[in-house]
């Protein structure tokens, strides 16, 4: 009787293996859609976010029918927050899979030069939630859902020197980083074009968790508020170290700090905190409303700014398929190109560069939340 209990254990921890390790494949016929996204690494978060937004996005089109009469199928890569591991598996993806089309990646850093990869292959590629301009220029295969760095840097000074008032700012940003170095700039750009003075401007190196040297200099030059346009996990260490040394002016970020681990890491000293955004799951409108619900009974939990972005990028992407009637990568980017698609971050329709004109919303850091403040129009 023990040998057969010890056999049956055997098996079962085998048909458990197995089932865990064994991927599903695409069957004949399949569109097969490559995801890129850090599911590991710095910005995890980010990368599950978008996971799932494309995820539940090819759940309900499969739901209805797929695409064409056929079913959608999704092969997933993790980039890792890599530049080099963003190129390499899509490379994979477009020669090893044989995908119709790319949705990702998440970081500016990874997206622009993937983006040449699916360029030389003539995959469309549309990028949830990339925001520097680079991504996209002078690539007709490449879109993406978000509005640029220009817009959200731009929209960031206008609400420090019109809404809050101040007139003095630091800087404070990862050096090795395109959408971080990116929105420093265009911040500091039109907040000295207000009128406004920017009292420091410190680079870090990317990967360090030790900001006081930089932040010492910032703090000594008498800002009202440091602009962080990090991701959330250095702005959340950031805000702390500037809190330590004396710092009680205000914080403002870019869409990097929307996890909610930005609060888990910053605690106490990032309350009160702004930043600027592209989707709030407070927004009263039905389609946003519809799809927060939605998310939260697949996945248990609001969907933040990269879920909406992913989602919609998808059913950007899947709509163009379906109107291309083909998964020929020119016809679909040709689709693309005219595309006037109404989704849960407002109405996305492309210019000459592939990208979307849209409205950012401000996010407040109000008792631990994340807290919509207000919507500002291109």
């Amino acid at each position: 009787m023990k040998n057969w209990v010890w056999i049956l254990v055997v098996v079962l921890v085998v048909a458990g293996v197995a089932y865990y390790f064994v991927k599903p494949k695409a069957e004949v016929g399949d569109i097969v859609i490559g995801v890129v996204a850090p599911i590991s690494g710095e910005a995890a978060t980010f990368g599950i976010s978008t996971k799932q937004g494309v995820e539940l996005a090819a759940e309900e089109w499969n739901a209805n029918g797929g695409i064409l009469g056929r079913k959608i199928f999704l092969k997933v890569a993790d980039d890792k927050g890599d530049p080099t591991t963003a190129v390499s598996e899509a490379t994979r993806l477009i020669e090893m899979e044989k995908v119709y089309a790319i949705v990702g990646t998440v970081m500016s850093k990874c997206s622009i030069p993937m983006s040449s990869v699916a360029q030389e292959s003539k995959i469309p590629m549309i990028s949830p939630t990339s925001t520097n301009p680079k991504v996209t220029i002078g690539k007709d295969f490449i879109f993406r859902a978000c509005f640029l760095d220009p817009f959200q840097g731009t929209v960031g000074a206008n609400f420090a020197y019109k809404n809050l008032g101040l007139k003095k700012v630091g800087v404070l940003y990862d050096i090795a980083n395109d959408y971080t170095k990116g929105l420093a700039e265009f911040f500091q750009a039109q907040f000295v074009k207000l009128g406004g003075t920017i009292v420091a401007f410190e680079g870090h190196p990317a990967g360090v968790t030790d900001f006081h040297a930089q932040l010492t200099k910032i703090i000594a030059a008498g800002p009202e508020l440091i602009y962080i346009p990090d991701y959330y996990n250095d702005a959340g260490l950031i805000a702390k170290q500037a809190r330590a040394l004396g710092f009680t002016g205000a914080f403002l970020g870019g869409d990097g700090w929307d996890s909610p681990d930005l609060v888990k890491i910053g605690g106490d000293a990032i309350e009160g905190g702004f930043y600027t955004n592209h989707f709030s799951k407070d927004d009263t409108r039905p389609i946003v409303q519809d799809f927060v619900n939605r998310f939260k009974a697949k996945f248990g939990t609001d969907p933040d700014a990269l879920a909406a972005l992913a989602y919609d990028a998808a059913n950007v992407m899947f709509d163009a398929i379906k109107r291309a009637g083909s998964t020929d990568g020119t016809k679909i980017k040709d689709a693309l190109k005219v595309a006037k698609f109404s989704a849960v971050s407002g109405v996305i329709q492309f210019d000459e560069n592939g990208d979307p004109i849209k409205s950012a919303v401000i996010i407040e850091i109000k008792g631990g939340k994340h807290i919509y403040r207000a919507t500002v129009e291109p």
